[in-house]
């Protein structure tokens, strides 16, 4: 049985198709990427994936249990997608903490404190987010997706707004997730992410899901 199964999924805005009869399956334990131009639909699949849209026809399974259904989301779950989401006056610490305290499996402070070293953030810098840099809020998206070690992640644009260092280091810790045995669904338009991380891949083309041949493989 697949870890995640799309079967004949379809979803429209004011009519225009987005996804049209997907398709598709993701293994327990692969990193699979999901390729596509800018609104081809990568960011609505996944969406779809999380239980934050719902298909107009078909059904979205997670580890066997249907989440096509409203009010339905997977217990284990880490997601980035679009721009983070957090309370701008507090700091990302405090922001990461109130998180925490809502997870089914929290973590320690000192963890949460040590993945935001990892990743070049001060956990005693005592500035808002509001006031922090786009690269900075997309760490601490990625930190808020990854502290409680869920079993499947979600990511749509992770490495935006990063430097090359940073990038490194991010690759290094979806490896090590993975490793442990995490499933990781990305999306990104950076060919050297999809090449490095994934083993499988998917493309998104006029609202069409197909899987991309590892000999064909560009974004």
């Amino acid at each position: 049985m697949s870890y995640i199964c799309f079967k004949n999924v379809s979803k429209s805005f004011n009519r225009i198709p987005v996804i049209k009869s997907a398709d598709f399956s993701v293994e327990k334990g692969e990193i699979c990427g999901f390729i596509g131009r800018n609104g081809s639909g990568k960011t609505v699949i996944f969406k779809l994936m999380t239980g934050l849209l719902l298909p107009d026809s078909g059904t979205v399974t997670i580890n066997g249990k249907d989440y096509s259904s409203k009010g339905r989301f997977y217990d284990s779950i880490g997601v980035m997608i679009e721009t983070p989401g957090f309370i701008p006056h507090y700091t990302g610490l405090k922001n990461l903490k109130i998180l925490n305290s809502m997870s089914s499996s929290p973590v320690s402070v000192s963890e949460i404190c040590a993945l935001m070293r990892r990743l070049g953030l001060d956990p005693k810098n005592r500035c808002p987010v509001k006031t922090y840099s786009l690269g900075m809020r997309q760490k601490l998206g990625i930190i808020q997706a990854v502290m409680n070690l869920p079993e499947l992640l979600v990511l749509d644009e992770p490495m935006n707004s990063l430097d090359t260092e940073s990038v490194k280091e991010i690759r290094k810790l979806f490896t090590e997730l993975n490793k442990i045995g995490t499933t990781i669904v990305i999306a990104s338009h950076i060919s050297e992410d999809i090449e490095a991380l994934c083993t499988r891949t998917f493309r998104i083309d006029n609202a069409v899901v197909t899987e991309v041949k590892a000999e064909a493989e560009t974004v």
